[in-house]
């Protein structure tokens, strides 16, 4: 037969106290109870077998000491998110940080704005690190709750009273501009999804390193994919037409790096013997293909060292701020020297 599970009751009863001096002792609320009652209650509990109701007990407390990390659940990620690489990187490195500074961390996908202040509000959440909203979503939410939270790549220009961890893509596009040039190709195309943010930083990196070393580009250069997968590929398609004009490519990610790199090897395009290709990120996957890609590296294990670092630091009241990391470029197989 099933043991009966203890209550606060059955505690409070077998030591004669009321079921509020226990129940407060279990959340911590010790201020106005002598050390010897916290003692007793707190062997009682032990001896007693008691298990506490740990979701009660957390939303008891002044602070729930769950963080909650809010994905955006855009169509670029069709739906899997969290498999992206870079997604998945940070959620490594965010749940070994906030758990190593005695956090509880939850995660989400959410779209609806007002179900992320409604959601944090609902579990008395410590703080919030939203990823892959834009910048307007990010100050709605501001506005809407007086939670902290930080932010994975916001793109603010002036600091706001919410804060965020980013990289320097500037430098990150000129390192790979420049390993390119060094390498002997002029004409590079640039591929990425969109023109804002950090995948226009990027571009403008990449700029940076042609206007330094006095070479032609245009704006024709940037090539901009579409996010869905099929109608990638039929750009990718309209792309060889253009490939005798380019000697390499540089990518806004890694992901449209690797592949890309496939595709053309399906045409029978060798890289990066015929053409040379470079991404951005360091995903574990670009060690793996074949030839080894060559990149730009972010450290995401620092930037979730920092997120949790400033997320602290405004539930300690003190101001928010924006840290830009740096990167560095990652030299493997895919750029041929000309």
């Amino acid at each position: 037969m099933e043991q009966r599970r203890i209550t606060i009751k059955d505690v409070a009863q077998e030591l004669g106290l009321s079921t509020a001096t226990v129940s407060n002792v279990i959340h911590g609320k010790t201020k106005k109870i002598s050390n010897q009652t916290v003692h007793k209650v707190q062997e009682k509990l032990e001896l007693s077998g008691y298990i506490p109701n740990m979701a009660a007990v957390l939303l008891a407390q002044n602070t729930s000491r769950i963080v909650c990390v809010v994905l955006s659940d855009d169509v670029k990620y069709e739906g899997k998110m969290i498999e992206d690489p870079f997604v998945s990187g940070i959620l490594n490195g965010l749940s070994k940080e906030l758990a190593e500074n005695d956090y509880f961390m939850m995660v989400k996908e959410e779209a609806n704005l007002d179900s992320i202040v409604r959601y944090a509000s609902m579990w008395n959440m410590a703080g919030l690190i939203l990823v892959g909203y834009c910048l307007r979503d990010y100050e709605e939410i501001r506005r809407k709750m007086h939670i902290p939270f930080v932010v994975i790549d916001s793109y603010q220009k002036e600091v706001q009273n919410f804060s965020d961890v980013g990289i320097d893509n500037i430098d990150g596009g000129f390192m790979a501009g420049m390993h390119l040039i060094e390498n002997g190709h002029t004409k590079i195309m640039y591929l990425a999804d969109n023109k804002e943010d950090g995948d226009y930083e990027r571009y403008l990196g990449l700029t940076k390193a042609l206007k330094e070393k006095k070479l032609e580009y245009s704006e024709s250069d940037y090539k901009l994919l579409d996010m869905n997968l099929e109608k990638r590929k039929l750009i990718y398609q309209t792309l060889l037409d253009e490939l005798p004009l380019y000697t390499a490519a540089f990518c806004a990610s890694d992901m449209y790096a690797i592949e890309f790199m496939n595709f053309l090897l399906e045409k029978g395009i060798k890289v990066p013997t015929d053409f040379s290709i470079i991404g951005f990120d360091d995903i574990p996957l670009a060690s793996f293909v074949y030839p080894g890609l060559s990149t730009i590296s972010q450290d995401l294990s620092k930037r979730a060292k920092t997120a949790v670092l400033l997320l602290q630091e405004l539930m300690e009241g003190k101001k928010a701020r924006t840290v830009r990391l740096p990167v560095t470029l990652v030299v493997r197989n895919s750029v041929n020297r000309i």
